[in-house]
């Protein structure tokens, strides 16, 4: 699916709004593709009206870099008047919370761009998926789209798409070869990396802090085979913790944390631990853990995540139940 029949699809359809939405708590890489997006949906069709909706809010971080690069965002909405509906970097509409529900009466067509293996539920619902699981972050594929395109990026776009990758990639510690391409490319239009990459740096706050140390002291250590297994609880910050947890030595870490009675997970673990054993957090552990929670859950390779109902202590056990099956069946 190229740029070419979107926008023969999009007149088709008569679209007049197009509603670009981004998952819960938006980072990075959803915001910056989805602004890019909407650019290169205005070349072809510069009388339709674009919009970048985050209904449920956008991280610390990507609240400074829109600032920095002037990006709108509508934190409200409105859903109901859009004629086409893009979902952009997200695998599930679970991540969209109780705004899954108006999108589900809706008759307007529902799209996905994402570089996550989508869930069944979201297939159900979307008319059409443009997924590359092989893509380190969205913006990698909106980057792609322009050049297929043959339309040249402004600086703007171009420093916004960098930034995403960059954000999604650890500062491009997870990137390949594709996401180098990319970032040589985008340096060439005039990015300036350095700049970029502290546009969105915050100095860590007293309460993050507070999480990582909380997570290591309550950790949980587990040996399977020669891996590594850091289980651990928080109440904010999940992400953040098991990624201190891998930092400091584990191969892989499972941190959850409960808001408003909703059971958040976060999976992280590296680059050897992957490879070796070929488990994939979102798809092998992620997913299974969301569904038998009542919930959903996925990702990355490295990187993943749930969101469900539960106990802490059953979904950190479920999840090294699975965890255990899956590297003894590949040893």
């Amino acid at each position: 699916m190229n740029i070419n029949k979107i926008v023969t699809m999009l007149k088709e359809q008569q679209a007049t709004f197009v509603l670009l939405l981004c998952h819960k708590s938006a980072d990075a890489d959803a915001v910056c593709a989805a602004y890019a997006f909407q650019g290169l949906l205005k070349r072809f069709l510069p009388d339709l009206v674009v919009e970048i909706g985050t209904p449920q809010g956008i991280n610390k971080p990507t609240k400074q870099l829109i600032d920095n690069l002037s990006i709108p965002v509508n934190l409200k909405p409105n859903i109901e008047s859009a004629s086409v509906l893009f979902l952009i970097d997200m695998n599930t509409v679970e991540q969209l919370d109780e705004v899954v529900n108006r999108l589900k009466t809706l008759n307007a067509p529902v799209m996905i761009i994402d570089h996550h293996a989508p869930s069944l539920d979201t297939e159900t619902i979307c008319n059409f998926c443009l997924i590359n699981e092989q893509a380190a972050a969205t913006c990698e594929i909106i980057y792609d789209m322009y050049q297929q395109a043959g339309v040249q990026l402004s600086l703007n776009e171009a420093k916004a798409l960098f930034a995403g990758i960059a954000f999604d990639t650890r500062h491009f510690a997870l990137g390949d070869s594709d996401t180098f391409r990319i970032a040589g490319g985008l340096v060439g239009m005039g990015v300036d990396a350095q700049e970029m990459l502290t546009s969105f740096s915050n100095p860590i706050d007293n309460s993050e802090r507070l999480a990582k140390l909380k997570a290591c002291k309550r950790a949980k250590i587990v040996k399977i085979g020669e891996w590594i297994i850091a289980l651990s609880h928080v109440s904010a910050y999940e992400a953040s913790a098991a990624k201190s947890l891998v930092d400091l030595g584990a191969h892989m870490a499972v941190v959850a944390g409960k808001k408003s009675g909703k059971l958040e997970i976060s999976l992280r673990c590296n680059r050897d631990f992957s490879e070796k054993t070929g488990v994939h957090l979102g798809k092998d552990i992620s997913m299974f853990v969301g569904e038998f929670f009542g919930g959903v859950g996925g990702g990355h390779a490295m990187a993943a995540g749930v969101n469900a109902k539960g106990n802490i202590d059953d979904a950190l056990n479920k999840c090294l139940e699975i965890l255990k099956e899956k590297i003894l069946i590949v040893e």
